[in-house]
């Protein structure tokens, strides 16, 4: 009896030494897999941060704020508001609602060369520039500078 119980005991160790091998060299295979997998997260992120900066570098391209106009075209007299004098606008400025009345508003902007203005904003000519305002604010996102004669 003692021999069994001696065997079975030795087996019941030998296992234990086993499983518990077989547990750490899972574990381990489980935390290399973990590294992989946070390294490809990481790199995922950053591969997504440099394609929004990019997309973002693109819009900034498309409307940029200040631009000298490639062409320039002939257009009516113009004439100032009452009370204004024709100046230069700069971005981030606001223009007086009066600019904002359909005299000074830039319809055809195709004729003109210039592309649709985004929802919410239009042209408007002050002078020979013509500037991008937002319609409600009058906050100027752009200016396209000597573009009529």
């Amino acid at each position: 009896m003692n021999k069994i119980l001696t065997a079975t005991l030795a087996a019941v160790i030998a296992g234990s030494t086993v499983g518990v091998a077989t547990a750490a060299e899972a574990q381990s295979r489980h935390d290399r897999q973990d590294r992989r997998e946070l390294r490809q997260d990481r790199r995922e992120f950053r591969q997504e941060q440099r394609q929004d900066r990019q997309e973002f570098r693109q819009e900034q391209r498309q409307y940029a704020r200040w631009q000298q106009a490639q062409r320039r075209y002939n257009a009516p007299r113009y004439v100032a508001p009452r009370g204004y004098a024709v100046r230069q606008w700069s971005y981030g400025q606001r223009m007086p609602s009066y600019y904002r009345t359909n005299a000074y508003v830039v319809r055809d902007y195709g004729r003109y060369g210039l592309r649709q203005p985004p929802q919410g904003y239009h042209y408007v000519r002050s002078g020979n520039d013509v500037v991008l305002t937002a319609v409600a604010t009058g906050l100027i996102t752009a200016v396209i500078a000597g573009l009529f004669n």
